[in-house]
């Protein structure tokens, strides 16, 4: 299929040392410390290689005697929890992102061992069935009798075990995959097509896209088969049709079936596959529009077009992530780079908002109403479906920084990082540096280069009050002359004129918000690209209440901490005469996205939403 845009192979973007990398690691080092007996335990139950007496354990899989239920995995990892085993996907694909961008052989050691024993579990139940619950679950849902959701978890299974072949060269995982297909192609054969399409509206998840992607390694007509048997025709015609087939219904499945529709059309270039995933967006996003931080979505449901003012427990991580991926894919479709400005407003107000900064712990939901709170999950008693998508995201920060087409490079992401790449016989590298000093830098906390701009008296002073743009620095190096194009694009959120400078001097021509700025030359190691971004605080009125707005720097959703409903008064149109800078600097670094109201009954203070972590808060407000 022809793309728009390439991705660059994982690994070759890296992220710079800073805030964001923090989090990365934070987010690594929880991911290592689960333990394999826990993340196994589920499996060696149901493949008969582990059991518990009460006091002690049997097991030949391993030693248990000391292995009591206070240190095993529990919540919707419980041995009793009909969800078991979907935490064991997302670990091996945030595992297999994290080796593939880091190389660290720790990792990929303790990953690979993992696959290892899920194979010899395979083994063990002897029919190509691997789960971490039994087969007769899927037997409880031909027969319409309730189970939660075993679809949805041999999805997350599958997709982790095809991440580590495809990022961490794992030939065991797709041997494993391939097994299970052939399980669910003789299972499925049994079916009329009437019978599947009353199975998949039991929240089959991604299994379409499972199997897309293994018919993208095998092309084995058998996988061609399982697409076409887990094709959800009754979802996807309504959309097709122009039917808004959304508002209440279970956004997470849904988003997961379009997913499987876009991988459809790279695989068979079937034009009704991306036909649907067209129809999706413009049903669950064009024309349904969003709340401040991106989201469609309440409570895992969608919320009806234009009228968002219920606001009820809020966005859900899981939905806030594939809808992401999602906006990916139609980046690298059509180059649109709305859909880059839809990913930044929700990984800004979304995935970090979503994790909490210092314990790298998860919020299923995200409010926005009055007097919300973030209800953080734990690392081994909890496991919601946003844990695990939490650990993927927080693995994946560098897929959408830089990218690549015929005529060079794009700069899609203002994310500290660096590039390799090769454009002919030369070897071209690209680092994005963000000046915290004379801009913002969202998340900044003590650096080096604060401190050298505080002390050192000999360099050019920063700012006498906190700035209103950000600024980045592109340097190239090259290890010959090449001519490419670098596009940048210029985020929705810019006010007034960006500008770009190369090498000292300025380039002419409007710069408009929403857009790319293509610069072809022939860059030079050591070549400087100079980029300022204005930014303004705006109001952005409720859907459906536009008496009722949300505050926002730049990208950035501001959270008013008060524990009570609160009316403001002012003018939407000039957010200035309600809000004012407040506690700017801190040390060595500016704090973004800091302010204070003015002129109103009682004041209170505003913070990023991301910033938050234990107090109540408040998104939107009411202005008279």
């Amino acid at each position: 299929m022809v793309m728009r845009f390439q991705e660059y192979a994982c690994g070759q973007t890296r992220l710079a040392e800073g805030p964001l990398k923090a989090r990365f690691e934070i987010n690594k080092q929880y991911v290592m410390s689960l333990t394999n007996q826990n993340l196994l335990r589920n499996f060696y139950l149901e493949a008969g290689l582990w059991s518990y007496s009460g006091n002690g354990g049997t097991t030949s899989a391993t030693s248990t005697c000391s292995d009591g239920p206070e240190n095993w995995h529990w919540g919707w990892e419980s041995p009793t929890c009909e969800l078991r085993g979907h935490m064991m996907g997302h670990w091996l694909s945030a595992a297999a992102r994290i080796y593939a961008q880091t190389g660290d052989n720790l990792v990929k050691s303790k990953a690979d061992y993992i696959v290892s024993e899920l194979g010899r579990c395979q083994l063990e139940i002897g029919n190509g069935w691997l789960a971490a619950f039994p087969e007769t679950y899927m037997d409880r849902v031909v027969n319409g009798k309730w189970v939660w959701a075993p679809h949805y978890t041999v999805h997350k299974l599958l997709m982790g075990l095809y991440e580590m072949y495809v990022l961490a060269g794992n030939e065991r995982a797709i041997a494993i995959m391939v097994g299970m297909a052939d399980w669910f192609h003789r299972w499925t054969s049994e079916f009329n097509r009437e019978q599947m399409d009353e199975l998949l509206d039991i929240e089959t998840g991604g299994m379409l896209e499972t199997w897309a992607d293994l018919y993208g390694i095998t092309k084995d007509t058998k996988h061609l088969v399982l697409m076409e048997r887990y094709d959800r025709r009754r979802f996807f015609d309504a959309l097709l049709a122009g039917r808004d087939v959304l508002t209440n219904k279970h956004a997470n499945t849904q988003i997961s079936e379009i997913l499987g529709a876009a991988r459809a059309w790279e695989v068979t270039g079937v034009s009704r596959y991306r036909e649907i995933v067209e129809a999706f967006w413009k049903c669950a996003v064009t024309e349904r529009g969003y709340v401040a931080t991106g989201a469609g979505d309440d409570a895992e449901l969608w919320m009806p077009r234009g009228k968002m003012n219920r606001m009820g427990v809020g966005q859900e991580h899981c939905v806030n992530y594939n809808m992401m991926r999602l906006a990916h894919t139609l980046l690298r479709w059509t180059g649109d780079p709305a859909y880059a400005d839809y990913w930044e407003r929700r990984f800004v107000n979304g995935v970090l908002a979503h994790q909490h900064e210092e314990s790298g712990m998860i919020a299923y939901f995200l409010g926005i109403g009055a007097c919300s709170t973030k209800n953080w999950g734990s690392p081994t008693q909890h496991f919601w479906c946003c844990h695990g998508t939490l650990v993927q995201a927080n693995a994946a920060y560098t897929e959408q920084i830089f990218m690549q087409d015929e005529q060079g490079i794009a700069v899609m992401q203002w994310l500290p990082a660096s590039l390799r790449t090769n454009i002919g016989d030369s070897s071209i590298g690209l680092t994005i540096r963000q000046d915290g000093q004379h801009g913002l830098h969202p998340l900044n906390a003590w650096n080096v280069e604060g401190m050298k701009a505080i002390t050192e008296v000999h360099v050019p002073p920063t700012p006498e009050h906190r700035p209103d743009r950000f600024i980045y620095e592109i340097s190239i190096s090259a290890s010959k002359e090449t001519a490419f194009r670098l596009s940048i694009r210029i985020p929705w959120w810019v006010r007034g004129e960006a500008t770009i400078a190369v090498n000292g001097v300025t380039l002419n021509g409007e710069r408009c918000p929403a857009a790319f700025a293509e610069i072809k030359r022939t860059w030079m190691n050591g070549d400087l690209i100079r980029v300022e971004f204005p930014k303004s605080l705006t109001a952005e009125a409720l859907p459906g209440e536009p008496g009722t707005v949300a505050f926002m720097d730049g990208p950035i959703v501001l959270a008013g901490l008060v524990d009570e409903e609160r009316r403001l008064h002012g003018n939407p149109n000039q957010p200035e005469t309600m809000l004012v800078p407040d506690r700017e600097r801190n040390h060595s670094w500016w704090n973004t996205g800091f302010y204070r109201t003015k002129g109103q009954d009682r004041g209170f203070r505003f913070i990023p939403l991301y910033e938050v972590k234990d107090q109540k808060y408040t998104v939107y407000f009411p202005v008279e």
